[in-house]
């Protein structure tokens, strides 16, 4: 693979972070759409069918004896977990490299999908245990295979690389519900099933930890680098009001998983494959088409664009009363999380150095999952009190979802509206001046050349 040299985008759309010559152990490895892109991609896909085979989970603590609120509290507590490992994640990846954090979470995803198998109560101290092991683990998963991919590209090609290998995810969407409406098939639902369903995610998983480990086979990096501490990174190069975003976005992009199942079964709806199926597809053809726009464009009006058409899904949720109308919410919303998510995670991570993309990138993901722990027991406390007060409960919380993310979007295009546009021209320059201003001017000798001559 080619080096490049450090470069940034110096707009806050994509943030003015630096870009580190790519470690030579990654050299010569295919490109950034090798042989170790595609393992990565197949690992993704195999965790994402892993994951979204728990649309499911709803059942399962159903079956426990859990109502809506105890399932909004147990996804809310499972976020504990993933959010406090958010910053040991980050500074593991950028000291040992991504490969063995990867490998690790891999590892424990698959011994926290087996240990369901002996929970019996919903309010136990084991079911929030396993959720948090599940969730820290999945936390690994995505933050280190995110920085090894990404390391591969200079920052303005972040958003599409990032962008094609979220593609994956989709292809979960895609086959995870329809294999848990398969295995959970029926009007009741067994303890037998539900035991299938961890085993399946189970599997898939180590399938996964299979590619996983071909993908970063003889990824050695090792940072002998003194490290600032971590409260002055992210001090020093965090995104700004981006942060909230992150968490609004992250709070409604997750309620389709947690509380789709219960939504459907008031509504007289057993299966809700479908949703997932167009939800996949759109966010598939979606993603694709725009890959390639980031870098021309910039992050902002992607994140502005997304945001709208998320606020938008949760209002057309009001109007299903019938399996095929799933489809209607799920258009939008597949269309507004492909196009978020890239944006959101190019804008702020690429605002760190490379060397430090792994905190950056784990602190973004963290960002999402401050969503998920305040979001998903909102949202279960929203219907509780809404039916205390004889009101429907799903219209009061997607009306309430959609005016917050409707609001969050406006606010950010307003804070944003003064941003210039990227100009690609400038990236080494605008980067070698920042470093030098800030005395840590061991980019590249060339950048910081360049930059004298310009200052002179």
């Amino acid at each position: 693979m080619p080096h490049y040299p450090r470069r940034s985008l110096d707009s806050p759309f994509t943030g003015g972070a630096a870009f580190d010559t790519q470690d030579p152990a990654l050299a010569g490895r295919g490109g950034a759409y090798g042989p170790v892109f595609w393992a990565a991609y197949v690992a993704n896909a195999l965790t994402m069918i892993a994951i979204t085979l728990l649309v499911r989970y709803a059942d399962f603590v159903t079956h426990l004896g859990g109502a809506e609120g105890q399932l909004g509290l147990i996804v809310g507590v499972g976020m504990i977990g993933s959010l406090c490992m958010r910053v040991a994640q980050g500074v593991g990846i950028d000291r040992y490299g991504p490969r063995l954090i990867w490998r690790w979470s891999m590892f424990f995803f698959i011994v926290s999908l087996v240990a369901h198998l002996w929970i019996s109560s919903a309010t136990s101290f084991a079911i929030f245990a396993v959720r948090i092991l599940m969730q820290t683990s999945i936390a690994g998963i995505f933050g280190a295979s995110i920085t090894y991919i990404s390391r591969r590209v200079p920052p303005e090609r972040m958003a599409e690389i990032v962008g094609t290998l979220g593609t994956s995810g989709f292809v979960g969407f895609l086959v995870g519900p329809q294999l848990g409406d398969w295995i959970c098939r029926g009007s009741v639902i067994q303890r037998e099933q539900l035991n299938w369903l961890f085993l399946t995610a189970a599997g898939l998983a180590a399938a996964g930890l299979v590619a996983v480990w071909w993908a970063t086979r003889g990824e050695t990096i090792k940072s002998n680098r003194r490290q600032p501490h971590v409260v002055r990174l992210v001090r020093r190069y965090n995104p700004g009001f981006l942060l909230l975003v992150a968490v609004v976005v992250g709070g409604g992009i997750t309620i389709p998983q947690t509380f789709l199942r219960t939504f459907a079964a008031e509504r007289d709806i057993s299966q809700i494959g479908l949703f997932f199926v167009v939800y996949a597809c759109t966010a598939f053809v979606a993603r694709m088409m725009a890959r390639g726009l980031y870098s021309k464009y910039g992050n902002r009006p992607w994140i502005v664009v997304g945001m709208t058409l998320l606020a938008i899904s949760m209002g057309l949720y009001l109007v299903v009363d019938q399996v095929w109308q799933l489809a209607i919410p799920a258009i939008s919303a597949g269309a507004g999380h492909a196009l978020l998510f890239p944006a959101i995670m190019a804008a702020g991570s690429t605002r760190f150095p490379e060397r430090y993309r792994g905190l950056g990138t784990t602190l973004m993901l963290s960002m999402y999952d401050i969503g998920n722990l305040i979001g998903a027991p909102v949202v279960g406390g929203t219907l509780l009190l809404a039916r205390l007060a004889g009101l429907p409960a799903y219209n009061v919380m997607f009306t309430g979802v959609a005016g917050l993310i409707g609001v969050m979007a406006a606010a950010y295009w307003w804070r944003t509206r003064k941003a210039a546009p990227t100009i690609p021209i400038a990236i080494a320059t605008s980067v070698a001046t920042t470093e030098v201003t800030r005395g840590n001017c061991d980019a590249k000798p060339v950048a910081c050349n360049q930059t004298a001559m310009t200052e002179r």
